[in-house]
């Protein structure tokens, strides 16, 4: 019986991580996606190895090229003989005032947030299509819906962008793939690592639960949708922020 195989972008820390835990976790093969920082990705890969009972692959892949997206999906059908779900994890952000901000890191945020998004799903979307069966879970955000901050203005267009393409994706792939997108508030990552004591008080004051969400947190809720529990949620965005206003 073949086993299930789940790709994670950007899988070598923060909710990337937690995911490829929780997936071996559930006895799903796993894929470990970076594009920099090999020793966390090779450290993650010997963990999941010495202590669940699944297979684990390593790919290095800057999903924002599209010869190296093809190449590592290719590579992980040669492995595996499929992809049955992709987390289109991958994200970076470098949050700088707006008016300061030049083209050359814009267009990088875009690149791998929006773009990287797009190509991961369409390679893999065609290997979902040949077995009439798989699931998406693009990772976006809050500041894409309504928590807006202007030094952020990068990231909030490109993650804003990967929830007008889940919706399309979910036409396109329909009825065999679901794609559905979780939408984290602030999170226990490297990405907010910088945050001053001051921010992150500030910031806590508008979350109901008043506090940041631990990975885990974020990763169980992309799990169940990848899960034959979720079987009929389609097309849906999904807030986990902890009832952030």
């Amino acid at each position: 019986m073949k086993r299930i195989v789940a790709l994670v972008t950007g899988s070598n820390r923060g909710i990337g991580k937690s995911c490829i835990e929780e997936f071996a976790k559930a006895g799903v093969d796993v894929v470990i996606n970076y594009c920099h920082h090999k020793a966390e990705a090779e450290k993650l890969e010997k963990y999941i190895s010495e202590t669940y009972n699944v297979n684990v692959m390593t790919v290095k892949c800057d999903v924002s090229k599209e010869e190296e997206v093809e190449q590592m999906v290719n590579e992980i059908v040669d492995r595996f003989g499929g992809i049955d779900i992709l987390v289109n994890n991958a994200g970076v952000s470098r949050d700088s005032l707006l008016l300061d901000k030049n083209i050359k890191e814009f267009q990088r945020i875009l690149d791998v947030n929006l773009i990287g998004t797009y190509l991961c799903s369409k390679y893999v979307g065609k290997v979902m299509l040949n077995a009439k069966k798989g699931k998406i879970i693009n990772i976006a955000s809050t500041n894409a819906i309504d928590t807006f901050y202007p030094e952020s203005c990068d990231y909030d267009a490109s993650k804003a962008g990967v929830i007008s393409l889940t919706h399309n994706l979910a036409r396109e792939f329909a009825p065999f793939i679901t794609v559905n997108c979780v939408c984290p508030g602030w999170t226990k990552t490297d990405m907010n690592k910088d945050l001053s004591i001051e921010q992150i008080v500030e910031e806590k004051k508008k979350i109901l639960l008043g506090r940041f969400a631990e990975p885990e947190e974020i990763s169980k809720v992309i799990v169940f949708l990848a899960s034959s529990k979720a079987n009929y949620v389609n097309d849906s965005i999904i807030r986990v922020d902890g009832g952030s206003y």
